[in-house]
């Protein structure tokens, strides 16, 4: 939601992540700087120490560096809030149905 409403040159590219034992494939159509980010992010994830990962801003021992999480922040609190509107206009809809 962030890369498509904010960036150009998006390219659609396919993940698989490995998570608790799970395997995920998707495909995102994400800008070059999303893309590092999101790899980044999944790094991340996949050396966080902890058995079962607490919320990154509650650890006692943040992996992300300083700029990234604030990068990270930002896009996630743009793409909550937009999603949280997308949901309340389905549900109006459903609704007036």
């Amino acid at each position: 939601v962030y890369c498509r409403d904010k960036h150009n040159d998006q390219v659609k590219d396919n993940y698989a992540i490995e998570y608790d034992f799970n395997g995920i494939e998707f495909e995102l159509t994400l800008c070059k700087e999303c893309h590092n980010l999101l790899e980044y992010s999944l790094q991340r994830l996949r050396e966080c120490p902890y058995e079962e990962k607490p919320k990154c801003r509650k650890c006692s021992d943040p992996c992300y560096e300083r700029q990234k999480y604030k990068s990270v922040a930002k896009l996630m609190r743009y793409s909550g809030i937009k999603l949280g509107f997308v949901e309340i206009r389905t549900k109006f809809k459903n609704l007036i149905k």
